[in-house]
C-alpha cells in the first residue's frame, strides 16, 4: 500500500457494504479481474473514468487507448489522482497504481504505452465507474 494515509477511510465492513464483491476484491484486496470481462473495455464515449470506491476523477476518455491487454488502458491519469507503489508479487517487480484519495488498488502501470507519455495504465474495470459528458 502507499505510504500516505488516504483521505477517504472506511472500516472493512463499510467498504464491503459500499462495493460489489468484485469491486471489493480488486480495490481493497489488490485483486485482478479476468481479462476481457469489463464492459469498460468497449466504452468509447467522451467522459471521465472515476474511482468506483470514492468517485475521484482518475482518467479522461481522451487518454484511453486499445492496448490489446484485456483491461481498460490509459496513457495518463488526471493530475494528482494516482499514487504508486512497488508490487513484488508473481516473482517480478511491477508498479502498482492506487487511487490517491482512498488508496484503492486500480492496476499497474507499464512503460510500453503510446505517445505522448509512453505509459500504459492497465486498470481493472471493476475499479472504475464511467461518467459520460
Amino acid at each position: 500500500m502507499v505510504d500516505k494515509k488516504p483521505e477517504v477511510t472506511k472500516s472493512d465492513d463499510d467498504w464491503r457494504k459500499s462495493l460489489t464483491p468484485e469491486q471489493y476484491q480488486v480495490l481493497r484486496e489488490h485483486g485482478t479481474e479476468r481479462p476481457w470481462t469489463s464492459p469498460l473495455n468497449k466504452e468509447h464515449r467522451d467522459g471521465m473514468f472515476l474511482c468506483a470506491a470514492c468517485g475521484t476523477e482518475l482518467f479522461s476518455s481522451d487518454t484511453k487507448f486499445e492496448s490489446g491487454s484485456g483491461w481498460p488502458s490509459f496513457f495518463a491519469p488526471v493530475s494528482g489522482s494516482i499514487d504508486t507503489s512497488s508490487d513484488r508479487s508473481l516473482f517480478m517487480e511491477r508498479t502498482e497504481v492506487h487511487c490517491s484519495r482512498c488508496g484503492g488498488h486500480l492496476g499497474h502501470v507499464f512503460p510500453d504505452g503510446p505517445k505522448p507519455t509512453g505509459q500504459r495504465y492497465c486498470v481493472n474495470g471493476a475499479a472504475l465507474k464511467f461518467e459520460p459528458k
